[in-house]
């Protein structure tokens, strides 16, 4: 029943997570657009207002003409909608997604004891301060650099070399699939914290002040867009992590934490070139292809570097009489017994799949395949140690028609 109930808070956090990191990204994307695009306002009142950019759309049958004060307009509306909670939700839906999913079963989840042989507990507090100490360091360098000259190239540059680090420690500490999101969710509760402690509080400030009639810092609207671009360059990287945990020959690859560490920096060069491109249309900057050119060839070459080896066929023994497609189901059924049923037997049944009796294993012989052969997620996290030799002896079966008798 635990198990049943898990499924379902799994699945109503994981589609609620989904709903409000669109909300997020999108209104993200669109700001960033609105302000790449924005061109100077040729009526003279908008002028006079304090206008620095305006711009003209059309979009659901009708035409929208948005503008861009400097530093604050003359007079505050009676009502003014803030974009915050969108931020909020998503991390707070996230954080429950990767409590029920990993945390609350660590010892399956989140520990590969070929990687580091610790306690569930102990496991569960050092991927929490991953959160905790990525976002530090992280503000530390906005704060120490962020403002001085080439602070924008300075502080890129720290940032990456950052992710870099907590990439290959989360990769050398945690279950691969695990690692991955973990270095996810690192990075979107920066972003999420740009959004509490920076960007909104700064526009509070900004409000009180024009309310006061006191003159508007415009430090306080320069530091919000700083870590508002921050977060527009963390979105695909942080997306590919929470996606990767489908795909088991990026995590599950010996050097992964390279893998995730081109992956993460290829969404970042290809989302540089929609930031600039918008630009580009205006005339303010030169073509952003390359960036793209560096996304597009960095994911080109993973690709290729993690295409799949020829497997190499296991050098058998005599088989006995009866055998099927060259060996006896029983040497199937002793693998599943010995490496599977613990988790999917009688007394505990994972996910509700029982492989004890062939019955039950014929029927799913096809996701036997899958999950074990192809995509390597079964056993979790390997934690049974099924060998190589095991998995192939599993796809001659399937291959062979999946006879259970």
């Amino acid at each position: 029943m635990e198990s049943y109930l898990l499924d379902w808070a799994n699945l109503l956090l994981r589609w609620l997570h989904v709903i409000t990191a669109i909300a997020w990204i999108g209104s993200s994307f669109y700001f960033v657009f609105l302000d790449s695009s924005l061109t100077p306002p040729e009526d003279e009142d908008l002028k006079k207002q304090g206008v620095s950019g305006e711009l003209w759309a059309v979009h659901g049958g009708g035409f929208y003409h948005p503008v861009k004060f400097n530093v604050a307009p003359p007079k505050l509306p009676g009502h003014l909608h803030w974009f915050y909670w969108e931020s909020y939700s998503t991390w707070l839906s996230g954080f429950a997604l990767f409590t029920v999913s990993y945390l609350w079963s660590a010892g399956t989840y989140l520990v590969d004891k070929s990687r580091m042989d610790w306690a569930p507990s102990t496991a569960v507090v050092a991927a929490l301060s991953f959160l905790v100490v990525f976002w530090l360091l992280y503000d530390a360098i906005c704060r120490a650099f962020g403002q001085s000259k080439n602070g924008d190239a300075i502080v890129g540059a720290l940032v990456f070399v950052l992710v870099c680090i907590a990439s290959w420690l989360a990769c050398h500490w945690f279950a691969g699939r695990a690692a991955f999101l973990l270095v996810g969710a690192m990075m979107a509760t920066a972003m999420s914290a740009n959004v509490f402690f920076w960007i909104i509080p700064g526009q509070r400030t900004v409000v009180a002040q024009i309310q006061a009639g006191q003159p508007v810092d415009p430090l306080h609207g320069k530091r919000g867009k700083q870590r508002s671009v921050h977060n527009t360059y963390f979105t695909l990287p942080v997306l590919f992590a929470m996606l990767s945990g489908h795909y088991s020959f990026t995590w599950g690859h010996p050097q992964n934490w390279l893998v995730l560490i081109l992956m993460m920096f290829a969404g970042a060069a290809i989302r540089q070139f929609f930031v600039l491109r918008h630009g580009y249309k205006l005339g303010r900057n030169g073509h952003p292809w390359p960036y793209a050119l560096a996304g597009v060839a960095v994911l080109a070459g993973a690709v290729v570097w993690l295409r799949p080896v020829a497997p190499v066929s296991i050098a058998g023994s005599a088989q006995p009489a009866g055998a099927i497609g060259g060996f006896d189901y029983k040497e199937v059924q002793s693998v599943l017994q010995q490496r599977c049923v613990q988790c999917h037997g009688p007394e505990v049944q994972m996910k509700g799949v029982r492989l004890d009796t062939p019955d039950q294993v014929a029927p799913r012989a096809q996701l036997i395949y899958q999950q074990v052969v192809l995509q390597k997620l079964m056993p979790m996290n390997n934690a049974t140690q099924m060998t190589e030799a095991e998995r192939a002896l599993i796809a001659r079966w399937f291959q062979a028609g999946a006879q259970v008798h």
